[in-house]
């Protein structure tokens, strides 16, 4: 099975919208087709927060972190618009997350998922497909401005922002309604730091890569990352 470039999953929390992608249009594919190549990064994942960011929606789910946020803990928020914006990947976006879908569905988009942090798959997933098989091919590495013109997203600090830090009075100046009640001034836990959050378990394992794409942007922590990725399984 092909893998091939690695997958800093990222952090949401409560109310906001991901930012567009480059592509704008592109649509979202959903975790289950990124797993398909990515199986290795998808079953860590599937083990952190994010993964099971939807059911922290449910009625009677997480009462006393609800309750702080002046939130009513017995309320169903799986279909409040305000709330799936960081609790679903794409949420009215093409592809994206629709209302009253199961969280583990054909896409399976009732998460935090790969998109959310690299945005829409369906503009670059077969500009991977075509780099993999060119590398194989001729050792030759894809320039990974490909991927940017295609719609990926390397900008993971605006991406954990746009809902970690999208409350009233927020250092991050693009934060804007609806706003996430989970705020510092209700727990001291919600001040999101960048850099502490990325070496934290939010994410999933890092592997090795190997040479499919070179260039910029390259993220910042990538070489750090790489220094302990595990190699990938044959």
């Amino acid at each position: 099975m092909m893998r091939f470039l690695f997958c800093i999953l990222s952090t949401l929390t409560l109310v906001a919208t991901v930012p567009a992608t480059a592509a704008g249009a592109a649509s979202h594919v959903g975790v289950k087709t990124c797993t398909k190549c990515h199986d290795v990064h998808g079953e860590s994942w599937a083990a952190t927060a994010h993964a099971k960011a939807f059911e922290s929606l449910q009625s009677g789910t997480k009462a006393e972190v609800k309750k702080k946020a002046k939130l009513d803990a017995s309320k169903d928020y799986t279909k409040d618009k305000d709330c799936l914006g960081c609790h679903s990947t794409g949420f009215g976006q093409p592809g994206g997350y629709e209302i009253g879908t199961a969280p583990g569905g054909a896409k399976a988009l009732g998460s935090v998922g790969c998109e959310s942090c690299h945005g829409a798959g369906g503009g670059y997933r077969d500009e991977h497909s075509k780099a993999e098989k060119k590398f194989k091919k001729t050792s030759e590495a894809t320039p990974r401005k490909t991927l940017v013109a295609a719609g990926q997203n390397f900008d993971y600090e605006r991406a954990c922002a746009t809902c970690h830090l999208n409350y009233e009075g927020s250092p991050y100046k693009h934060a804007k309604r609806p706003y996430t009640p989970f705020t510092p001034a209700v727990d001291p836990k919600y001040r999101f730091d960048f850099n502490k959050a990325m070496r934290s378990k939010a994410l999933h394992e890092h592997y090795k890569l190997k040479g499919v794409y070179a260039g910029d942007p390259v993220p910042s922590m990538r070489a750090e990352f790489q220094k302990s990725a595990k190699e990938l399984p044959e």
